[in-house]
């Protein structure tokens, strides 16, 4: 089966997002960026040997899902192929457990790792799985929150107001973000 990596970009509603696949599956997505370039960028940053291509049938019905997605239509990508490459055992279990959080449905980062049957001290784990998610929203980290519900990071572009964007388009209440700083 062929390794080799494709890209397209396409419009949101959100800005300009890009997809990449092979034929296993979706193996990169970068959430909508203000302009193509950014997008391009991103994209080529990650599959840095894939050719931009007409996407098949499959992959455009993903793309005309995430066309609705930031349109605000419900939308459930859990059924998606993905090709995630190689990751840490332990990353591929907490993207197995955040692929099967539903629409408006959200979680933490240490409820994440509970589930998974470790400690508290894998939060910053989870954390970092989330960060380093080649397929956000396919994936949906954007439904972990920090404790208390705080926002928490967010890679995308637009870092946490993405995240809270994306939470407010499927009903979820506006978290308060995450301590940005110290206020005496």
């Amino acid at each position: 089966m062929s390794r080799q990596s494709h890209y397209q970009l396409f419009e949101t509603a959100a800005g300009v997002a890009a997809i990449g696949w092979n034929a296993s599956g979706i193996n990169s997505l970068r959430l909508p960026a203000p302009d193509a370039q950014d997008s391009e960028r991103a994209i080529a940053r990650h599959l840095p040997d894939a050719v931009r291509a007409d996407p098949s049938p499959e992959v455009y019905v993903v793309m005309d899902g995430i066309r609705r997605y930031f349109a605000g239509q419900r939308v459930d990508f859990s059924d998606v192929p993905v090709d995630l490459g190689p990751q840490e055992l332990f990353f591929t279990r907490v993207y197995d457990v955040v692929r099967q959080l539903g629409w408006g449905e959200t979680t933490t980062y240490g409820a994440v790792a509970r589930m998974l049957g470790v400690g508290p001290e894998y939060a910053r784990s989870v954390g970092q799985a989330m960060a380093r998610n080649p397929v956000p929203l396919i994936v949906p980290c954007h439904r972990v929150m920090a404790a208390g519900g705080k926002i928490g990071g967010f890679s995308a572009p637009g870092g946490a107001i993405s995240k809270a964007r994306m939470l407010a388009l499927e009903g979820v209440a506006q978290p308060e973000p995450a301590q940005q700083g110290f206020d005496f």
